[in-house]
């Protein structure tokens, strides 16, 4: 996805976000994240987008951290944050350098990706505990969302930090999982050696996850299993799931 169309899907979430959190009780609680209310919920991202401002100015990570944001009011929580956010995007362009964890890029442009999808699952999260329909995550973004889960946070991360998969792939049934969404279809292998996932199907498929894009998006960010279908070996797809829970963490 374009970074423009990445941009102007994280300023749409943003504004649904801010109306949910400014509609929700401040103590009520936030079904998808059990421990947190409504303003832990914005006190987190409001610290997840400062952090990303700053990693941006310094192109460092930010010390001391984190900001302390004890009393703030939830929605003033989160204009601090994304003021700060979109003062680093307005002055850069998406190929300027900047603090990343993710080591193929270290690019603003990387974080424009990241903070659109952060939003949109804690936009999800907010109207939860505000009580309100939650809306679906538009189809194209959709695809984005659940690309980047795969390719970021299970494949990359699964063989950048292997100390923390190696709980959950010990001894990993490496048949093959399909996750197949009407637009795109991804395969992933997990081994002991890390989880490979692409876009052609190394062998036969075992299992197959299917769903829209907002459906997937939700699944694979532990937000639902709503309009989720598994054929085949529902354990190929729970030990996918126990890999998800360490990856999203």
């Amino acid at each position: 996805m374009e970074f423009s169309e990445l941009r102007q899907h994280l300023d749409a979430e943003y504004a649904r976000l801010l109306g949910a959190v400014t509609i929700a009780p401040p103590d009520a609680r936030v079904p998808t994240c059990p421990d947190w209310t409504a303003t832990d919920l914005a006190h987190h991202v409001a610290t997840v987008y400062l952090h990303k401002a700053e990693a941006i100015r310094l192109g460092a990570w930010p010390d001391p951290w984190p900001p302390d944001l004890a009393g703030t009011p939830a929605p003033d929580a989160l204009d601090r944050g994304w003021s700060a956010l979109i003062d680093q995007l307005d002055r850069h362009q998406p190929h300027d350098p900047a603090k990343t964890w993710f080591d193929p890029d270290q690019s603003v442009g990387f974080w424009v990706r990241r903070m659109a999808h952060e939003t949109v699952i804690h936009r999800i999260d907010a109207e939860l505990a505000a009580g309100s329909e939650s809306a679906p995550i538009e189809a194209a973004f959709g695809l984005d969302t659940v690309d980047e889960v795969l390719s970021v946070f299970v494949d990359w991360a699964s063989k950048a930090w292997p100390e923390d998969f190696q709980a959950v792939l010990t001894g990993a049934d490496s048949r093959v999982l399909e996750i197949a969404a009407p637009a795109r279809t991804w395969f992933v292998v997990a081994t002991a050696d890390g989880v490979a996932v692409g876009d052609t199907a190394p062998a036969g498929v075992a299992t197959t996850v299917r769903g829209e894009p907002d459906a997937l998006a939700r699944w694979l960010w532990n937000r639902g299993d709503d309009g989720i279908e598994v054929a085949g070996d529902a354990a190929l797809a729970g030990q996918f799931k126990r890999v998800l829970a360490v990856a999203t963490q």
